[in-house]
């Protein structure tokens, strides 16, 4: 297998100590990729993606088993106890992007995203009844998100997180559009 992500598949097929194979590492790396690729908050909604669509089950399952919800869920724990396989993974990755592209990381665009909180952020104490003063998460405020692919838009309570990420000069430099947009703000690193 020539993916990035062979060694992480087969060091993380070493750690299986039990008799029972389960499901192959191969199909759990792949919900897992798309659980984080479609931004689902849920293993039951990735799961359940990838049972409907015949495309996102044949990437992420070439031989046609879809992993359990409860599967996906050990297999999260697993990653967290061998969080050093999954880093040396992510490093390989980052490897192999740079030596394809060796200005990556040059040009910087900063973007916003959204990151709701475990809080309930409920504003009144009650229906109908005062507004809250003290939140459980002190941190996190209201705040409101765009629409993606897999959710709508609308209030939420969280954070609004603000990652770098890196660009091209050929990402800014698009045609000119039917309708108006905000440029985009890009910073040099150095």
């Amino acid at each position: 297998m020539d993916t990035p992500h062979a060694d992480l598949i087969r060091d993380l097929d070493a750690t299986r100590w039990t008799g029972r194979t389960g499901y192959p590492i191969r199909s759990m790396v792949g919900v897992a990729l798309a659980k984080s690729l479609y931004v689902i908050p849920t293993w039951t909604r990735t799961v359940a993606l990838a049972r409907e669509h015949a495309a996102l089950a044949a990437a992420v399952a070439p031989d046609g088993t879809i992993p359990s919800v409860y599967a996906c869920y050990r297999f999260a724990a697993k990653l967290r106890a061998h969080k050093p396989l999954l880093d040396a993974c992510i490093a390989r990755v980052i490897a192999g992007l740079r030596a394809a592209h060796p200005d990556m990381g040059r040009d910087v665009a900063v973007d916003g995203s959204d990151l709701p909180a475990y809080a309930n952020g409920q504003r009144h104490v009650s229906n109908g009844g005062k507004l809250r003063e003290r939140y459980s998460d002190t941190d996190a405020s209201w705040g409101h998100r765009s629409a993606i692919s897999t959710r709508k838009g609308g209030g939420y309570y969280g954070y609004k997180v603000t990652p770098p990420c890196a660009s091209s000069p050929a990402s800014r430099s698009r045609g000119p559009s039917r309708r108006r947009r905000r440029p985009r703000r890009a910073l040099r690193c150095r």
